[in-house]
């Protein structure tokens, strides 16, 4: 009976739960032996032995130890079985924990914020959300996203972030296995887009998984569909925030940076509905926008954040809204993107400047601030 019980509290975590994870709780919380455990598994029981002291000693971690406690639940907090009725369910004694698309689709886009120099997740002790923040030499750091509580706990147990200072505000950095993560989910998106152009090569999603540049498709001047490759770890507007003008100040203003990184938020926000594949390059001319803007069955957050990038593009009009799409939500260079709209050379980093004003000043009227983040 107990072999059944424990089955079934399998057949509820989600499938996301690292095995290791599983037999440490199974050892600790049910109490089943290293040696039973590894006759379950068909490994030695010195295997078994190592994977619960490891999770042991990762208790440490604030986010893994909540995590550990609320998977406990599915083990300790299970009633006594009725062995005239059968196994009992246990989904009812256990907290919600986010399921495998949740995770992915998080995974996408806050692994990517950590990629960059100088991010790391911050998390309170008494705050439901963690927030990824963004060190800055000439000033305060810059917060470039929100996490939910639950979902960072998945990314430490999972060993995608690792604690790096403790204490009531805990920071997190990512690790090698969440940026060869980020690479897989990178490479099965580019294989999806492959495969919805008709190419034969994309039937192999990891075959990308080892490189150091994420892809985004594009369609050249010839109408051909071509991977565009950037690196996961830099952003054009990160890059042109580290320059210096004549006067040696920063050719970019933290004001300026942050309200840029607003705008990727909404961007990236604004693509969490069903049609993850929507055609953003309809956003740009304000004729094509009628479909978009009657969307149905999208969630109210992806609806909201379409409409805050459709009111600041109207404020910012065309030339500069292309420029602010381009290098701060596509992540197109400014080379790329000054060939692409015809201008000339180095002409582009002044145009995103002067945008990034008028974006700033735009959060301002409209919303009284910049900072404040959406999430």
């Amino acid at each position: 009976m107990t072999g059944g019980i424990q089955a079934d509290a399998r057949t509820c975590l989600p499938d996301w739960v690292p095995t290791a994870a599983f037999r440490y709780l199974e050892h600790t919380e049910s109490g089943r032996s290293l040696r039973d455990l590894a006759r379950g598994q068909g490994c030695h029981p010195s295997t078994v032995l190592r994977q619960v002291r490891r999770f042991e000693n990762r208790r440490d971690d604030p986010l893994v130890d909540e995590i550990l406690k609320t998977l406990g639940r599915y083990f300790s907090a299970t009633p006594k079985p009725d062995f005239k009725k059968g196994i009992v369910d246990m989904t009812a004694h256990a907290s919600v924990l986010p399921d495998e698309d949740t995770l992915a689709r998080e995974a996408r886009r806050i692994l990517r914020r950590l990629c960059e120099s100088g991010a790391v997740l911050a998390l309170a002790t008494d705050m439901d959300k963690a927030v990824v923040l963004r060190d800055r030499e000439d000033g305060p750091p810059t917060r470039t996203a929100v996490v939910p509580r639950d979902v960072a706990q998945a990314f430490a147990l999972k060993d995608w972030i690792s604690c790096t200072r403790s204490g009531r505000i805990a920071r997190y950095k990512i690790t090698a296995t969440g940026r060869a993560a980020l690479k897989r989910f990178l490479a099965e998106d580019e294989a999806r887009k492959r495969a919805e152009a008709g190419f034969s090569e994309a039937a192999t999603p990891f075959a990308a998984q080892h490189i150091e540049w994420g892809t985004r498709d594009s369609v050249d001047e010839e109408g051909r569909v071509r991977p565009i490759r950037y690196n996961v770890a830099e952003s054009p507007l990160a890059m042109l925030a580290r320059r210096k003008d004549r006067d040696g100040k920063p050719f970019l203003e933290s004001a300026l940076v942050q309200a840029g990184e607003r705008f990727r938020e909404d961007f990236e926000l604004a693509q969490m509905g069903p049609r993850v594949t929507q055609n953003w390059d309809r956003f740009l001319t304000s004729g094509d926008r009628s479909g978009l803007a009657g969307d149905t069955g999208i969630a109210e957050g992806p609806r909201a954040a379409r409409d805050r990038i459709l009111q600041a593009l109207d404020d910012l009009g065309p030339g500069l809204g292309d420029i602010i799409m381009r290098c701060c939500c596509f992540l197109e260079g400014l080379e790329t993107a000054e060939k692409r709209m015809g201008w000339s050379a180095r002409s582009g980093k002044v145009v995103l400047r002067i945008a990034l004003q008028r974006l700033r000043r735009h959060y301002v009227d409209k919303y009284g601030t910049v900072s404040s983040m959406i999430g």
